[in-house]
């Protein structure tokens, strides 16, 4: 008993804490300059308003939301490799789908005097405050990955996630022109998540308005669970009588949720499921049929770039992007590198040429079969 009163007290100190740090953040938001566009460079270029020593590492807060996900494990390791390759210094903090612990974090890693700040945020709303303090220390921050919304922030490194969902849908239009559609959505409270499904209805809709599509389900997957994508796919097929044509899954995990729910009723591999990331068993799940595609994302392309901008942030160069997204606040300078639609034609080419994955692994599953 005494146990749990002392993680409701731990729990609470938690809140209390994240609430003090959103509160001063947003006071004095209004105050803040530390981050905002140059007047004299064009719209996309930031410059860091300080330059460490260059006598001294330049230290790297990266922020993390999870590791559930194959994909991240690969981005921890790969940023960090990246960034020590460059001779700076990183402190890795994961905060695992918990809002107020990534609030606290952040406030851990500006109060151990870092150069730079790289976010990975879990409530793209919410991750404006973080913004707001690091600025207020001095920090410039970099939007990796996701996008943090309604906040000044100093970069954004990313995919084009709008192409990732227009990949999705091509893929399965491709091979089922009409019919019914199910659209499995990622987290709400993460900003690719929408940008993905404006991909996928970019493509859709002209489908959906000559009424070759109809879109029967339509569910975004809380925290992006593979769990949470299986009870809202069995949510869809009972609501159509297990009668579905399609399925464009958000990512690998939601396609695996999905699958398990398709093999409980015969329909694996009957029907095109789509995916993204291109974790190992969604892999090895399109070599076995049961998952139509994945959209390729080279991870190792994404953390060098996010690290060589971040070095370059925190020593004081200047630095102007080709791009920006706005975020609801600003027009944020973006570096979008480019996703590939990978199936069983193109396995070889893309993910296991670029040692992604081995190609030992991707097909185990037909070699045990042998």
């Amino acid at each position: 008993m005494r146990s749990f009163f002392n993680l409701i007290k731990i729990k609470w100190l938690l809140l209390m804490a994240a609430l003090f740090f959103l509160v001063s953040g947003c006071e004095e938001q209004s105050g803040n300059s530390g981050n905002a566009v140059s007047s004299e460079a064009s719209e996309n270029e930031r410059i860091s308003p300080e330059q460490p020593s260059n006598q001294e590492k330049v230290k790297i807060g990266f922020l993390m939301d999870t590791l559930e996900e194959e994909r991240w494990l690969k981005d921890k390791e790969l940023f960090k490799e990246s960034a020590e390759a460059l001779g700076a210094e990183v402190e890795i903090l994961i905060s695992h789908g918990d809002e107020v612990l990534q609030l606290v974090q952040a406030e851990t890693l500006i109060s151990q005097d870092i150069d730079i700040l790289v976010v990975v945020p879990y409530n793209a709303e919410a991750t404006a405050a973080i913004v707001n303090k690091a600025h207020l220390s001095g920090i410039k921050v970099i939007s990796y990955d996701r996008l943090v919304k309604n906040a000044e922030i100093d970069l954004y490194v990313s995919f084009d996630n709008v192409q990732v969902g227009e990949l999705q849908a091509k893929a399965i239009t491709g091979l089922v022109p009409k019919g019914k559609y199910v659209y499995i959505g990622g987290a709400y409270t993460d900003n690719n998540s929408h940008l993905f499904k404006k991909g996928v209805f970019n493509v859709l809709q002209p489908l959906i308005d000559r009424g070759d599509i109809t879109v029967v389900y339509d569910q975004w997957t809380e925290d992006w669970t593979p769990e949470n994508a299986y009870h809202n796919m069995e949510e869809a097929l009972k609501a159509n009588h297990y009668q579905i044509d399609a399925v464009i899954a958000a990512n690998d995990g939601t396609a695996g949720g999905v699958i398990r729910a398709l093999e409980a009723h015969g329909l694996a591999g009957k029907i095109p499921v789509s995916g993204q990331d291109a974790d190992l068993a969604a892999v090895q799940r399109i070599v076995d049929g049961t998952q139509t595609m994945t959209v390729y994302k080279p991870i190792k392309s994404l953390t060098e770039k996010a690290a060589e901008l971040a070095v370059m942030l925190a020593t004081g160069e200047t630095f102007k992007a080709e791009t920006s997204i706005n975020n609801g606040r600003v027009e944020v300078p973006s570096v979008l590198l480019t996703p590939i639609a990978v199936d069983k034609t193109n396995i070889n080419g893309t993910i296991i040429a670029d040692d992604f994955h081995s190609k030992e692994d991707v097909y185990k599953a037909e070699r045990d079969e042998e």
